[in-house]
């Protein structure tokens, strides 16, 4: 690999692009492994893709693995280990139709990462959990904790794959906790990296530099788009986990995190900067052009903090008795599996914190400045607000309703 080859095209070019490559079957997160068996089919019957199967889950869904490219660099990405992680496997879609795409600016970009490189590439690890979207497999073990033990079948056949295939690279790709802050920041970490940790001393070898130096290529690339919104995943050693343990089996590993962005549940957003991200990633590999990175860019990425709520209420007053007093409130709303309701989930708000939230964001927040708590009509609800209280209650000036909070969502009923 030539490392001052020119990197064809732009990165924002890509970004600009994206839309003409995007999978449009994956429209919402909640898809099922019946519906991108049908996209497989498709792409393999385009001729850059051979598709085999690479074992059975639990449930006795194939899982498939697709190869392209004729290149020495042997690269594997897996998706959706997790069940509810799909932002990855819509993008791998994404990246599948623009690698089988001619005849436009990026066809130097194809030609290097094909000639120098082998993907391979398994959409949706854990059909079974995508199935019930949830985390754990059919047997209910988080597979990211079975490295070792390996007693689903889905660790089996990645575990078979890293052994088979001797991969250079490999790209593990999740989703994160859409309030994951790049720092003590408010700025949501809506992408972020780790070059995971092989010991508890959080050793650095030579695999493991290579993923800093590339982790720290691809920040580069992304704050172009989201300033500031890139974080560090914790490089706490996990002995169980697949990411720490092929980085120690001699494959250069990079965990790749979607987290949240303001106002985009489906976590589109997410979608564009992975599609911006690997292909970026796959250049860089094909040029050698990350080795110029060094271990300070990485360890410059802030870490992932925990210290943001969906909707924070500023210096509301509560009436306690013959008392008052002023408080923030906290709340946050969850996906609910629900397989009654439109799309197969409900959303349901809980208080998690009240009292001084000074150091903690909003991704929403409301000022509660001269405003006094009322207690909502549910039948759990409490005088004052109480974490673990359903996030339904009014907010009133002078006797009369300023905002109303049902569920955890804000109405103005001089505006509504």
């Amino acid at each position: 690999m030539d490392c001052q080859r020119r990197r064809p095209g732009k990165v924002m070019d890509l970004f600009d692009s994206y839309p003409r490559y995007r999978e449009e079957a994956l429209f919402y997160r909640r898809f099922k492994h019946a519906d991108i068996l049908p996209l497989i089919d498709l792409h393999a019957s385009k001729g850059i893709w051979q598709v085999s199967t690479a074992g059975l889950s639990f449930e006795g869904r194939e899982i498939k693995l697709l190869r392209a490219g004729r290149g020495t660099v042997k690269v594997l990405l897996w998706s959706q280990m997790h069940g509810n992680e799909p932002t990855a496997t819509m993008a791998l879609f994404d990246i599948f139709n623009f690698l089988e795409a001619t005849g436009d600016e990026f066809d130097s970009l194809r030609e290097s990462v094909l000639n120098d490189m082998t993907l391979y590439v398994v959409p949706m690890l854990n059909p079974d959990g995508a199935e019930r979207f949830q985390r754990a497999t059919a047997q209910m073990i988080d597979m990211n904790r079975d490295a070792l033990a390996l007693q689903t079948p889905e660790a089996r056949i990645l575990k078979g794959l890293v052994e088979t295939l001797k991969p250079d690279f490999g790209f593990n790709l999740h989703d994160q906790d859409p309030r994951y802050t790049a720092g003590r920041s408010p700025k949501l970490a809506t992408m972020s990296f780790l070059a995971t940790s092989y010991d508890y001393e959080l050793s650095v070898n030579a695999t493991r530099m290579r993923s800093m130096q590339l982790i720290a290529y691809l920040n580069q690339v992304l704050q172009e788009f989201i300033p500031g919104q890139v974080g560090r995943f914790s490089d706490e050693h996990e002995p169980r986990a697949f990411g720490d343990n092929i980085q120690k089996w001699g494959t250069t590993l990079v965990l790749v995190e979607s987290g949240g962005y303001k106002g985009d549940p489906e976590r589109r957003f997410a979608r564009k900067l992975n599609f911006v991200a690997l292909l970026s990633a796959f250049e860089a590999i094909s040029s050698g052009s990350y080795q110029t990175q060094t271990r300070n860019g990485y360890e410059s990425i802030p870490f992932n903090s925990r210290c943001a709520y969906d909707l924070v209420i500023r210096g509301c007053t509560v009436r306690q008795g013959e008392q008052e007093y002023r408080v923030d409130i906290g709340i946050n709303r969850e996906e609910v599996n629900s397989s009654d309701m439109d799309g197969g989930f409900s959303w349901h708000s809980t208080i998690e914190e009240t009292g001084d939230l000074s150091t903690c964001y909003g991704i929403e927040e409301v000022d509660g400045s001269g405003l006094t708590f009322q207690a909502g009509q549910d039948a759990t609800a409490t005088e004052v607000p109480t974490a673990g209280d359903v996030a339904t209650f009014l907010l009133t000036q002078d006797g009369k309703v300023r905002y109303s909070i049902e569920n955890g969502v804000v109405s103005d009923p001089d505006t509504d």
